[in-house]
């Protein structure tokens, strides 16, 4: 990237800032839970046609793609458009659907995770095609949904039925301006004990599944802690958690015939969804109890109605620290930053579970915002951020095609 190019990228980048702006309070002021996103997919649509993209569609997900440039060489940055709910509304210090400005601080729902992402994205693109950065280069911006629901499944349907298939795909979510190669995976898993219901004056008659339940409760912690030892260099370590637990009985009044626990476990390398499920079944808790073990399936229609069914897997990825994308993502950082960007990894998860995890299709990220901020009542975005983004965005087709070569 000469000088010129990063000079001219940077002009067009502020000039749009106010765009940028407009455009993300615009999305925060929709509320767009995970399948009720049909009026933001229309707004990312309808600016996406007001900037100049050669090809705007909604596909049969609900997902809107749109298009600039038509080389072949295929690019995506992808921004998923849901967002988690509010809570409890007193928590948050504005009003959570109103875009609230303060100290070059946008606030909202959505505002880090991970709308902005979107807002730099679209007029990165529309700063790439201006300039003429896409020299055999379709670069596309998926503005995605049901991922907080339900990660990676809208990138399935995406590259299941050929809507898309990228060469690359960049995240947008929030990494605070670094260059993100990766992510530990995850699955939802229940364990069930089956006991016996007896009138609750004489518990001794039946069997109480929660008792039952009761140590394995325990070992499930030890087992965290003992996950450090299969701990990656970069990932870091493998993590399981108790989210919810219920229990069933014919009234409050009676022991306890079947007891539930729902288990996060968080996938680090080299672990997988056998793995993770044999040892939990090998806990001498769980075999004493005669626990099942079941990973869940999800099954919730989308916005436009389709049911797309998975299983809560989602496979850990890495992007090799010497692929050709990651030189380019650096390259586009120092266009963006005036200096090389850090190279970190999410906490979280993210749609890369599909493209990288699944589908083998190199993936990175690099987003405006702080994933701390992420579901909290202080979700917020730098508009700085928003600017240093588009640069990145508008810089990587140029820096990935000369990688490449």
């Amino acid at each position: 990237m000469t000088n010129s190019s990063t000079n001219d990228i940077a002009e067009r980048a502020t000039s749009y800032t106010a765009d940028m702006v407009q455009f993300l309070r615009d999305m925060i002021a929709i509320p767009s839970e995970s399948g009720d996103e049909e009026r933001v997919v229309r707004r990312a649509a309808e600016e996406m046609e007001r900037v100049g993209f050669d090809e705007v569609k909604i596909d049969g997900f609900g997902n809107v793609l749109g298009r600039v440039g038509s080389g072949k060489t295929v690019i995506a940055l992808d921004a998923h458009l849901d967002t988690v709910g509010i809570g409890d509304r007193s928590t948050f210090r504005f009003d959570p659907y109103a875009g609230i400005v303060e100290n070059g601080i946008i606030f909202g729902r959505g505002a880090s995770d991970q709308e902005g992402g979107m807002a730099a994205a679209v007029h990165g693109a529309r700063i790439a095609k201006e300039l003429g950065l896409l020299d055999g280069v379709s670069l596309w911006v998926t503005g995605t949904v049901m991922e907080e629901d339900c990660d990676g499944l809208c990138w399935q349907y995406i590259l299941r039925e050929g809507v898309l298939r990228p060469d690359v795909v960049i995240s947008t979510e929030a990494t605070n301006l670094a260059v993100y190669r990766g992510h530990r995976g995850r699955m939802e898993v229940e364990v069930r004990t089956q006991g016996r219901s007896a009138h609750g004056s004489a518990p001794e008659r039946g069997i109480n599944a929660i008792y039952k339940m009761a140590p394995i409760i325990e070992d499930i912690s030890r087992h965290n802690d003992e996950l450090v030892a299969t701990a990656d260099s970069f990932l870091g370590k493998g993590s399981v958690t108790i989210s919810a637990i219920r229990s069933t009985s014919p009234s409050l009044c009676a022991v306890a015939d079947s007891c539930t626990i729902h288990l996060d476990r968080r996938l680090t390398k080299g672990e997988t969804e056998r793995s993770a499920l044999d040892a939990i079944a090998a806990l001498p808790s769980v075999a004493r109890a005669g626990a099942t073990l079941s990973v869940l399936d999800y099954s919730r229609p989308t916005w436009r109605g389709l049911v797309y069914p998975t299983r809560k897997y989602y496979p850990t990825w890495l992007l090799d620290e010497n692929h050709a994308a990651l030189r380019a993502a650096l390259d586009a950082g120092r266009c963006a930053l005036g200096q090389t960007p850090e190279v970190g990894k999410w906490v979280f998860s993210t749609n890369g579970i599909a493209t990288a995890g699944m589908f083998g299709i190199p993936t990175l990220g690099f987003g405006p915002g702080n994933e701390v901020h992420a579901h909290t009542p202080e979700d917020q975005c730098p508009i700085d951020h928003l600017t240093i983004s588009a640069r990145f965005y508008a810089a990587f087709s140029a820096a990935f095609t000369a990688q490449s070569r």
